[in-house]
Formats: structure tokens, C-alpha cells, sequence
């Protein structure tokens, strides 16, 4: 059965555990953050050292994992075997010669030991429905999916974690630090930790305090200089530019990564006139959706017309890098201070 993770939590308060639980996914920190919430739910404290045991299936049989789950918990009501890499599950290709038995474990999953929880934690996509034991598994476990996040559900876990760290953050704060951090949902939590420490319990996160201690990811430097081009405040576009070339930054890919989100700008603007949402075009184009709204602002400043030719002088620019027809920096300087030159739309 699928559960939200609130849900799950609901039922681990009221000590309704289940003997076969299926964490899958690709967001690394919901996987690890369940397993972690069900562990602490089913085990007391002074016996998890005893009760607790994890086995990787790239490097051990699913025979070793299982014969621990039929031993008796030691001090304690129930023992937790956590199964990592259960890439049997999928129809992925892996290099590990360890034989598994799944004929074995089909068994235990249709009877599984009371007193056992047995975790599977398999960061993957996709699992391979066309397989029996997935089938098996799904019918009896209780799945959390752990896929990828987008925005409002980003925001729910940011201001989850300053909640747990007794601080709250505005809603202009998190998106701020979704902006400068991206999408790494592990990251973004670990940067709510560091800055609840800074303002200290009871107080509040703002953007003021994600601008201060936050350390801006190479995609959003390029947000900023593009929004600098936007409001032809060239000057001050070449002093970031400067900044990232001193931190040994290439110049071929800071023109590289000019153009991607000049070309999101134009995509984005001519989308936008054919009346798709924000949402619409996030999807259409593969992007985050916080990615289209910064586009969506800065589309504003700019002519369609105008777009197009920038794009032709980025790529102009571009090729005399690559062929060493003139300093790569230079090319790169020339290229923004033209941009002071464009006509700024109304």
C-alpha cells in the first residue's frame, strides 16, 4: 500500500507497524529520512545496537539479510533489517556476481516473521513492474515513493526542517534559498540547519538572512548576471563575472551557461504568448519551475527580436573561443559590455 509520509508517520505514532516496508525513489534525503523515522519508531534506544543491521545487495545475498529477519530480537520486541540496493528490483544491469535467491524472499514476503521489520531501500527511478517479486513486494509492503520534488513540496520540507530546528522562514525566504541552492533537497535542509543556528530559536528566517550566509551556486550567479543585463546594469553584471573567472571559472562555459538562460528567456516568452502557464512551460521544457518563474520575470526586459539576436552574438562569441580567434576572457567582457548597447524594451 502507497503512504505519504505523513500518513506513515501517523501510524508509526500509534505503534501500527508494518513487517515489510519499500522506500524508492532518486531524492536521496526522503529515503534516508524515512528509514531513519521508521528505525527510531520501532527501536528503543538501548537496544538498536543489537536489534539494527544493514545489508547491501551489490556485495551480500538476500539469503544473509532474511535469516537475520527470522532471529529473535535480542532485548528488545523487534529486530529492523535494512536491505540497501535491491537492484533485483529493477531490469538495471549491475556488475555484482553476489547470487540471490528471490524465490526465497517471494516466501518471506508472503509470510514475513511478526517480530521483524524488514526495510527495502532501493534508489531507483523505476522498479521493473514486470517482475514477480516487485509485484510480491508491492502487494505486501508499505511503499513510500521518494521521486523528485517540485517547488511547493520543496518549500513544505524547508519550512518542515525550520520548524523542527524551532525557527520559522517566510515564504519569500525559501524560495530565495531554492533560487541560490537549487534543487538538492538534502542541501537545502542542511542550509535551513546552518541559518536557524544563526538567528537562534523563536526567530524568524528571511531572505536578508539567505543573501548573508548562503553561497550562491554557479547557475544562480548566472540568474543574477542575466537579471543585471535585464536592468542593463552592465557594470555590476562584469563585477559577478570577474568574481567567477578569479574562482577559476571557464569562460566557455560562462558564455555557455549565458546562452542556456537567454534561450530559456526567449522559450519561455514566446510560450507564454501562445498562453501557457507557468506550470505548462515548466513541464514542456523540462525545467524547475522556480527556473521559468525567474525566466518568466526577466522576459519582461527583453523583445523577442531582440532575444534572437542575442543569441546569434552569444554563439558568434562562442565559436571565436573555440577557435582561439580572439582571448577567451576578452570575448566573454566584449560580449556583456555590448549588451549595454541593446535597446531595453518597454
Amino acid at each position: 500500500m502507497k503512504l505519504s509520509i505523513k500518513d506513515l508517520n501517523k501510524k508509526l505514532k500509534n505503534e501500527a507497524y508494518s513487517s515489510l516496508y519499500l522506500l524508492y525513489g532518486k531524492e536521496k534525503y526522503i529515503l534516508e529520512y524515512t528509514q531513519k523515522m521508521i528505525v527510531q519508531a520501532a527501536l528503543d534506544e538501548e537496544t538498536a545496537d543489537f536489534n539494527l543491521s544493514a545489508f547491501d545487495m551489490e556485495e551480500q545475498s538476500i539469503d544473509t539479510a532474511i535469516e537475520d529477519a527470522e532471529t529473535l530480537p535480542f532485548m528488545g520486541e523487534r529486530r529492523v533489517v535494512i536491505i540497501q540496493n535491491p537492484y533485483f528490483l529493477t531490469g538495471a544491469k549491475t556488475k555484482s556476481k553476489v547470487e540471490h535467491d528471490l524465490k526465497h524472499l517471494e516466501s518471506y514476503l508472503k509470510d514475513p516473521v511478526e517480530q521483524a521489520i524488514v526495510i527495502f531501500v532501493a534508489p531507483y527511478e523505476k522498479l521493473d513492474e514486470r517482475k514477480k517479486i516487485v509485484k510480491t513486494l508491492k502487494k505486501q509492503a508499505e511503499v513510500i515513493v521518494a521521486d523528485k520534488m517540485n517547488v511547493r513540496l520543496q518549500k513544505e520540507w524547508i519550512e518542515h526542517a525550520a520548524k523542527e530546528a524551532n525557527v520559522t522562514i517566510s515564504n519569500e525566504a525559501a524560495e530565495r534559498l531554492i533560487q541560490l541552492q537549487g534543487e538538492n533537497l538534502a542541501l537545502l535542509i542542511s542550509e535551513v540547519k546552518k541559518m536557524a543556528l544563526y538567528v537562534g530559536e523563536g526567530e524568524q528566517i528571511d531572505p536578508r538572512t539567505v543573501d548573508e550566509l548562503i553561497s550562491r551556486s554557479l547557475e544562480s550567479n548566472v540568474f543574477t548576471m542575466v537579471e543585471h543585463v535585464a536592468n542593463r546594469r552592465i557594470d555590476s553584471a562584469l563585477r559577478i563575472c570577474y568574481d567567477l573567472l578569479k574562482q577559476n571559472e571557464e569562460p566557455i562555459k560562462l558564455m555557455a551557461l549565458l546562452s542556456r538562460q537567454f534561450r530559456i528567456i526567449l522559450q519561455v516568452k514566446q510560450l507564454r504568448a501562445q498562453g501557457y502557464t507557468e506550470k505548462n512551460i515548466a513541464s514542456t521544457l523540462s525545467l524547475h519551475p522556480y527556473a521559468v518563474k525567474i525566466a518568466a520575470k526577466q522576459s519582461v526586459s527583453f523583445q523577442e527580436d531582440e532575444l534572437k539576436a542575442l543569441l546569434m552574438k552569444a554563439a558568434d562569441a562562442d565559436f571565436e573561443m573555440k577557435t582561439g580567434q580572439r582571448d577567451k576572457t576578452l570575448t566573454l567582457e566584449l560580449f556583456l559590455t555590448s549588451l549595454a548597447r541593446q535597446p531595453q524594451s518597454n
